[in-house]
């Protein structure tokens, strides 16, 4: 369910006590800063004329181009084929030798780091999401894969004129009294150059890399013909479904490639942040008019870079309260509306002098169906209420799980039935693995999969998790999870039971599943971050070990 813009509803005048007119506001309609550089009013933006039609077909886009080819696309397939075989014999021959666990993997995260970067802007793309991976891939590999996210190599500065002169149709300087030559950050699809237009106002420029549409749709071609290969193959690769992260990369980097789909994506979710009043979030203000599929011109916002805790805290900033508006707010985006920011990383966002999160880069937002979102609803609402088989069938009704899926022998398979037996942080490396085994056996007998919108909320949920233990480790996470409960009931409540037959409002928070899954024993009244980072490092250890041993 999109927000869509009746403008004409929510578009309107502020008049004063004395019944004049006063100036336009678009804070109405969008979560923008106080005092914006321009107004938006979407109806007046010439750019998102025939949007609708310019979406839909970039959707249709990605199937064909994921499509199963019997052949490979040759001459690209060879070419990545020789950077990565090149990585992995440089770190065979070199740092793997040394011994060292540690700078063993620390030489191949930097080896296909660069054979990532090389390959160009689909790889670096799979690399950013990598990145986003901490707690499951390992520190070394996310240290590495996170400089692709905006320590990518940049375009020449002619390349960059060339480009916006282009797509703009007038000379550089006609439009901008400045523009640094030097990008802000460089990443895979463009970079972004701060400037001040002729007007005066200060703004970003996002610039698409020349070339990069011809070259994401031969990697995509690439990437389709070898992913239905790996299914099966490898356990984990075949719970993921190659097949559908091709489809997930087809869906999210083809849509990418139109910066008008973007600036229309910021204006979707500044409009869900206010109609939610979560005024602790902030989208920059896309330009009425200097949007192209290739450029965007955005209003510049300024703050602290999000690791940078102790400069927010020297501020006065409040960082617990920055991480749980950013949870309340991606999770209201997600179950109430159905859309929400797909790519949440340190390098999109940042704190204001004031404790509100710019949220920037708008290129990846999931858009669920309305069928999609309920069932999201439904497991968020089970996960509160410990309702395992509403939690399961919400999976199934997401598209984890097969439709025929019979629910209820699943949950006895899983053991999901049952309290947690064993401390996982005092089983050996052999029982952890005999048990991640169990699992995964199961799950693939049944045919389970991992949906590109699952993908993209698992990730934002693991980034979202890494920035409390970044701003707030020593929060009792019990105590967050009852919170965001009791909000929900209290302003969605209504709303909730409509849609799902559920009332969170007569219902009581059950943390003993959430204590189940992290293998605590249910007189545990709290955990922090902090603690159960620990918990994890053990766990994280104990693998190791028993991959030593093989």
């Amino acid at each position: 369910m999109r927000p869509g813009w009746a403008v004409g509803a929510a578009w309107f005048e502020v008049f004063g006590g004395d019944g004049e007119p006063m100036a336009m506001t678009d804070l109405a309609i969008g979560a923008f800063t106080d005092h914006g550089p321009w107004t938006v009013d979407p109806d007046a933006m010439v750019w998102r004329r025939g949007l609708d039609k310019v979406r839909v077909a970039t959707a249709a886009e990605a199937p064909k181009l994921t499509r199963r080819r019997k052949l490979p696309p040759g001459g690209r397939v060879v070419t990545v084929g020789w950077r990565m075989g090149k990585a992995l014999a440089g770190w065979y021959i070199g740092e793997r030798r040394t011994g060292d666990q540690s700078a063993s993997r620390a030489g191949l995260s930097r080896r296909l780091k660069q054979a990532f970067e090389k390959n160009g802007p689909t790889y670096i793309k799979l690399g950013q999401i990598l990145s986003s991976g901490e707690g499951i891939f390992p520190e070394e590999l996310v240290f590495e894969f996170r400089k692709l996210r905006d320590q990518v190599k940049a375009e020449t500065f002619e390349s960059v004129r060339e480009v916006v002169e282009s797509d703009l149709g007038q000379p550089l300087d006609e439009v901008f009294a400045t523009f640094d030559r030097t990008p802000l950050a460089a990443a895979s699809i463009a970079q972004v150059h701060a400037a001040t237009l002729k007007t005066g106002e200060s703004v970003v420029v996002k610039v698409q890399r020349p070339q990069v549409a011809s070259l994401v749709r031969r990697d995509l071609a690439a990437m389709s013909w070898i992913a239905p290969v790996l299914v099966g193959r490898i356990p984990i690769s075949a719970l993921a479904n190659p097949p559908a992260l091709v489809e997930l990369f087809a869906e999210t980097i083809v849509e990418e490639l139109d910066f008008r789909l973007e600036a229309e994506n910021m204006l979707d979710i500044a409009a869900i942040l206010a109609k939610t009043d979560q005024r602790a979030m902030v989208v920059p203000r896309p330009h009425p008019n200097l949007v192209t599929r290739r450029v965007l011109v955005m209003e510049r916002l300024d703050g602290f870079s999000f690791d940078d805790v102790a400069g927010m805290k020297a501020a006065g900033i409040d960082t617990s309260a920055v991480v749980r508006a950013g949870m309340v707010a991606f999770l209201e985006g997600a179950v109430l509306f159905g859309v929400f920011h797909g790519d949440l990383h340190g390098g999109n966002l940042f704190v204001m002098a004031d404790g509100r999160v710019a949220l920037l880069d708008y290129g990846i937002t999931g858009r669920l169906t309305e069928d999609r979102r309920l069932a999201f609803l439904r497991l968020l609402m089970g996960g509160t209420t410990n309702d395992v088989k509403t939690q399961v069938a919400a999976l199934r009704d997401l598209g984890a799980l097969p439709l025929d899926t019979d629910i209820d022998q699943l949950i006895i398979d899983l053991k999901l039935d049952q309290p947690a037996v064993m401390d996982p942080t005092e089983m050996s490396a052999d029982e952890l693995m005999a048990q991640i085994r169990e699992i995964t056996k199961s799950l693939l007998g049944i045919g389970a999969r991992m949906p590109k919108e699952l993908m993209l909320f698992v990730k934002d949920m693991l980034f979202l998790d890494g920035a409390l233990g970044t701003l707030a480790p020593d929060v009792d996470l019990f105590a967050e999870i009852t919170h965001v409960a009791t909000y929900f009931a209290t302003q969605h409540g209504e709303q909730i039971a409509r849609d799902i037959g559920i009332d969170p409002r007569r219902m009581e928070v059950d943390l003993d599943g959430m204590k189940a899954s992290m293998g605590l024993k249910e007189d545990v009244t709290g955990i922090t971050h902090r603690e159960l980072q620990e918990r994890r490092a053990v766990i994280r250890k104990r693998m190791e070990e028993h991959r030593r041993r093989r």
